[in-house]
């Protein structure tokens, strides 16, 4: 029974994967390397955190931290912890699947699970969804559109399977709830009001 659902889901993830790789033209080609590589985003990155600065004020001294060290985590326990661990090869680099595949940007690395771009871009578009205000509803959308850009363009790509997405999305999800959790503890500890001072001699 286990075997015939394992069957079944690895053929559904070996189906979607060329399904989305199979949609392949030029100009889709050039939108999907650029949103894949992380140094098409670096204005993009440096306007958030300017634009965090802005909106926390000194919270953002602790805000900017964790964020960092949230997609940082994302980063190191996906491609250092998982990856070795799982050591499930890239379908670009499986004899059966590589030689079906379009890689307009390379083979890459050869192991795939979890996805490190799925897992950087989603801790980060979860605490932004979690910290940012109501009324930033529009900034929040976008950054769920830019997780899903990337995650889509890393099994568009022929990088990854869908299924090595999915598992390095749950880990970014997860960290961005530990992100967010840790932020606000540090919130509350920045909102206590301190404590009149208190005098060892006291007049008579």
């Amino acid at each position: 029974m286990l075997t015939t659902l394992f069957d079944i889901l690895r053929q559904a993830d070996h189906g979607l994967l060329l399904a989305l790789n199979g949609l392949h033209t030029p100009w889709l080609d050039s939108v999907m390397v650029f949103a894949s590589q992380a140094k098409s985003w670096l204005s993009g990155y440096l306007l958030l955190i300017v634009g965090l600065a802005y909106l926390f004020r000194r919270r953002a001294w602790a805000l900017l931290p964790i964020i960092g060290a949230s997609v940082g985590l994302a980063d190191l326990i996906s491609a250092r912890l998982f990856k070795p661990f799982f050591h499930r090869l890239r379908p670009s680099h499986t004899p059966d699947l590589g030689p079906l595949l379009h890689l307009p940007d390379g083979p890459g690395g050869p192991l795939g699970f979890p996805s490190s771009h799925a897992a950087n871009v989603t801790a980060l578009a979860t605490l932004l969804c979690l910290l940012l205000p109501p009324r930033y509803r529009a900034a929040k959308g976008c950054a769920v559109a830019w997780a899903t850009l990337v995650c889509l363009s890393r099994v568009y790509l022929g990088v990854h399977y869908p299924a090595d997405v999915l598992g390095g999305a749950l880990l970014g999800v997860a960290l961005g709830f530990g992100g967010a959790a840790v932020y606000g503890w540090v919130g509350r500890r920045l909102a206590r009001p301190v404590p009149a001072p208190t005098h060892a001699l006291q007049q008579v």
